[in-house]
């Protein structure tokens, strides 16, 4: 049933609508509703945790203005003119901005100088109490739009937000302490290379042979982690956990979704379409764009959009470091929602994803702290470099993440389309401004403190970096946050093991130390392939031939295991054109290998530098179409979203 549908369902009866409010009776006296309008909103009502009024403004049935004029004049209180910014009054205790941001409420001093509570409805009051304090709470209260109060607070609280967004994590759980200046990590890495150079002199098979040892003995962890994660993927099928529940719960919550923005002019037209697609109801729906303030750029080619009511724009103010999670950071107190999602410029998420979302949150255990859906590419035909990028997330996501989750261990995030509950992730912090992988090292932090990660099988378009040297400069901020996030962790590892318990603190050890180690070491696996092709080898002098050839021989054997899963991982139906290249991802490695050193090279320099992403190079838009772990077959409804089932191909 569409809208079309209710509207004739609607006016069939023209009386004024069930339990109307003052204020809606009002506009539709004053011919700016029509009762078919509010019957609308109603039935939404109905299936939504949100408001008339919302419904209303965000189904564009009416002006927000109209409702707080009506609401102003029927409660007989101020409707602060709009034409002129809020004040913020001063108040004799501090109150944390951040708190007047969430609830969208501020002291605010009117033209005539008295002093008022500044709300978006005056219904909200009630709802205040126990959340702001009694002083702000015995002001007479005044009408204005929310947007209009945010931006008041921001503005009035400038410095104090800006300084709060760099430093919301627990300083013991944070890099920010790790000093810019690089003196101290220089003079460690030259002792470490010095020492390592006069041990080569002196013991060159020996070094050689302690490096290769290493790197074989991690080569055997991470291909027993890898495979003890695909068998648990494929004997574990995934169970449809997104069914709407029953009673007062089915009501639908409140969503708000972060899309971090930086010099981004080339895609924001196309996210704006792409976004618009979704199909969760907008009256409980909120996507903030945020915004970087020295960008000009992107927020001029945003203010030539007409963004419709659910979507807004959030400026960060300018301030150090200049990074993903800063900017989430201080936009997470001007969301309304209960969950929070993240997306990323160039993403194309399935238009049921939120409702997934909601509706697994709603029937989920409270443990369960992060939804992570599926990372797909849209552009995997483009060149050799996007088809390995796709089959590498296609086996990261699709295989390992769930089979690493299924086995009980903590997971590693990935940087977009990720869902908390909100509650918790205000417990936590948020995320490290100065952590160039917040999200891996968010992904931690949620275990540490007792929370669960699930996967969900809905999935979110990206384009793939297809480009060598852009690609290799996105990397090195992976491997470099890596590293970042394991000496984090491992500040106090006793207390990390209490944390975890021991089965996740290894497998975190397994995780981190494999990573890094393999990259980092590859080139002296490589040197089994001279064994392989019997030439001579930097160990001959000490290990015989056939102890060689059976490293060289596990080394194949590990390679072949790796195809294979890649080759599972790809095998869907609408991946299967990429089974040719799996074996092309041998090739593939050393690119990571160059980004590890490049990556080695800030965490000595610049620490906290982020190499941005460039996005829009991409010569396809299409969405990939899901190969069995989306969800389809939903009815788009006045926006609202009635999931009749989920329909899996």
């Amino acid at each position: 049933m569409g809208v079309s549908e209710l509207r004739s369902l609607a006016t069939q009866d023209e009386a004024t609508p069930r339990h109307c409010p003052p204020y809606a009776a009002e506009l539709v006296r004053a011919g700016l509703l029509t009762p078919a309008d509010v019957t609308i909103a109603q039935m939404v009502e109905d299936h939504c945790d949100t408001s008339l009024g919302r419904i209303l403004y965000a189904e564009g049935l009416v002006q927000e203005a109209d409702i707080l004029t009506a609401e102003a004049a029927l409660s007989g209180i101020d409707r602060l003119d709009p034409s002129q910014p809020l004040q913020i009054a001063e108040t004799p205790d501090p109150i944390d901005p951040r708190l007047l941001l969430k609830h969208r409420a501020a002291p605010v001093v009117t033209a005539s100088g008295e002093q008022r509570l500044a709300l978006g409805s005056p219904s909200r009051r009630d709802a205040m109490t126990g959340k702001l304090p009694d002083a702000l709470l015995a002001l007479p209260t005044a009408v204005a739009p929310e947007s209009a109060i945010q931006e008041a607070i921001a503005t009035f609280h400038r410095e104090a937000l800006t300084t709060m967004a760099q430093s919301r994590v627990d300083e013991t759980e944070s890099c920010r302490s790790w000093s810019a200046n690089p003196t101290y990590r220089l003079a460690g890495v030259a002792i470490g290379v010095v020492a390592l150079v006069l041990l080569t002199l002196l013991f060159p098979p020996l070094v050689f042979g302690f490096l290769l040892g290493w790197a074989g003995f991690t080569l055997i962890v991470a291909a027993l982690l890898r495979v003890s994660a695909f068998v648990a993927h494929l004997s574990r099928p995934e169970r449809d956990r997104t069914r709407a529940p029953s009673g007062p719960q089915a009501r639908l919550p409140k969503v708000s979704v972060l899309v971090p923005l930086f010099r981004e002019t080339e895609i924001a037209h196309a996210l704006i379409t792409r976004l618009s697609h979704l199909t969760y109801p907008k009256s409980l729906l909120e996507v903030i764009l945020i915004l970087e303030e020295e960008d000009d750029t992107t927020r001029k080619t945003l203010a030539e959009i007409d963004l419709p009511p659910w979507m807004r724009a959030v400026i960060v103010p300018d301030g150090q470091p200049r990074t993903k999670p800063r900017a989430m950071n201080y936009a997470l107190d001007f969301c309304h929602g209960d969950i929070i999602g993240i997306f990323d410029a160039e993403d194309d998420p399935d238009p049921d994803q939120i409702t997934m979302v909601a509706r697994r949150f709603q029937t989920a255990p409270p443990e369960v702290a992060c939804l992570q859906g599926i990372l797909d590419y849209y552009n995997p035909k483009q060149n050799w470099l996007a088809r390995c990028f796709t089959i590498e997330y296609a086996t990261w996501f699709r295989v390992m993440l769930p089979g690493l989750a299924r086995l009980g261990l903590a997971i590693p995030l990935g940087g977009t389309t990720l869902y908390f509950r909100r509650d918790v992730l205000e417990e936590l912090g948020g995320w490290d401004a100065h952590n160039v992988t917040e999200d891996a090292d968010l992904g931690f932090r949620l275990a540490r403190h007792g929370y669960r990660t699930e996967m969900i099988g809905t999935v979110t378009g990206e384009e793939a970096n297809c480009r060598l040297w852009p690609w290799v400069k996105q990397r090195s901020r992976w491997l470099k946050g890596y590293m970042t996030t394991y000496l984090v962790h491992m500040r106090r590892p006793r207390l990390l093991h209490r944390q975890l318990g021991p089965w996740k603190f290894w497998g975190f050890q397994a995780h981190f130390i494999t990573a890094l180690s393999q990259f980092f070491l590859a080139p002296f696996l490589w040197s089994f392939w001279l064994v392989l092709f019997g030439m001579p080898h930097p160990l001959d002098p000490l290990l015989p031939r056939d102890i060689l050839m059976t490293m060289g021989k596990l080394f194949l054997a590990v390679e072949v295991i790796n195809i294979l899963i890649y080759t599972s991982a790809v095998s869907g139906r609408f991946h299967r054109h990429l089974l040719p290249w799996t074996p092309l991802m041998h090739f593939y490695t050393p690119l990571g290998t160059i980004a590890a050193y490049k990556a080695l090279y800030e965490m000595v320099f610049k620490p906290f530098f982020w190499d941005k992403t460039q996005h829009g190079l991409s010569l396809s838009t299409g969405k990939p179409a899901d190969d069995g772990t989306g969800s389809k077959g939903a009815v788009n409804l006045t926006g609202i979203q009635f999931e009749a089932r989920h329909k899996r191909l």
